[in-house]
């Protein structure tokens, strides 16, 4: 009898940016998910609108193109119209380290295409970032992933965080633990995909999809003068070519282990509107 050798692949996107982020999902995704066979796909989403924070319009616009499941970062409060849609749409997760008693979900188990189940579970760093308000992240892990493995082996991680030794380490702390440990949040694209020893995939950033020639998605122009000023504003999303940043997973859907990880990145062009 020969073994089955059925893996499940989730693909993971870097942070959309604004309306042109969007778009090149819309134009890519349908194609890529088929291209790679993927079972499932997650996309950090908290800058989608106007690259602050995310509405509700946007969710069923996302979940159209293909996207299964949402995460959100420090970002998730721009938009105060989704705040309701985050106790009750499984859809969205927001980091599960922030106190108790906040709107949402931190973590949860879905389905994905092929039938099996996946967990996943969204942590906002604290180095660099507002942690004055946020609960230790390694605690929380070890607590949710507890949870999360009696329903599924299979459980992807995000540590939306600032500081890379911040997210390594995670990843360490967590191998043989969980499936995949990604870190979001810088919105560049790192090399340092590989397999833990444990088994654990790890990432520091999957990047960004958003426009090429900003910074970080937004236009250049006025981020130089904010640095060189030092007068705080709000950055404008760039125009211009759009890239797509994200990673492949391929895990064993009976142990949760990664076989392998691998990084997209994709170009392509946009209607302005």
């Amino acid at each position: 009898m020969v073994e089955s050798t059925y893996t499940m692949k989730v693909i993971f996107i870097g942070d959309i940016v604004g309306r042109p982020g969007r778009r090149l999902i819309q134009k890519l995704l349908p194609d890529l998910r088929k291209r790679l066979g993927a079972d499932f796909v997650i996309a950090n989403a908290e800058n989608s609108a106007d690259g602050y924070g995310i509405a509700p319009a946007i969710v069923e616009e996302l979940a159209a193109s293909g996207v299964d499941l949402i995460s959100l970062g420090d970002h998730l409060w721009d938009k105060k119209e989704i705040v309701p849609q985050l106790g009750t749409d499984l859809r969205l997760v927001r980091p599960a380290n922030y106190p108790s008693g906040v709107a949402g979900h931190g973590a949860v188990v879905r389905n994905t295409a092929s039938g099996d189940k996946v967990g996943f579970l969204c942590l906002q760093g604290r180095v660099f970032m507002q942690k004055e308000m946020l609960d230790d992240p390694f605690r929380c892990a070890t607590a949710e992933m507890e949870k999360l493995k009696l329903e599924t082996p299979v459980v992807i991680v995000e540590i939306h965080a600032e500081a890379t030794s911040e997210k390594v380490a995670l990843g360490w702390h967590l191998d043989g633990k969980a499936s995949a440990v990604v870190g979001t949040h810088t919105h560049v694209q790192t090399a340092d995909e590989r397999v833990l020893p444990g088994g654990t995939a790890y990432i520091s950033d999957v990047g960004m999809t958003g426009p090429r020639d900003g910074v970080i998605g937004f236009g250049k122009e006025l981020i130089i003068d904010k640095f060189l000023t030092q007068v705080q504003n709000r950055g404008k999303v760039a125009p211009g070519l759009v890239q797509l940043n994200g990673i492949l997973l391929d895990l064993d859907p009976k142990t949760g282990k990664a076989v392998s990880i691998t990084r997209i990145s994709e170009e392509g062009e946009v209607p302005d509107k």
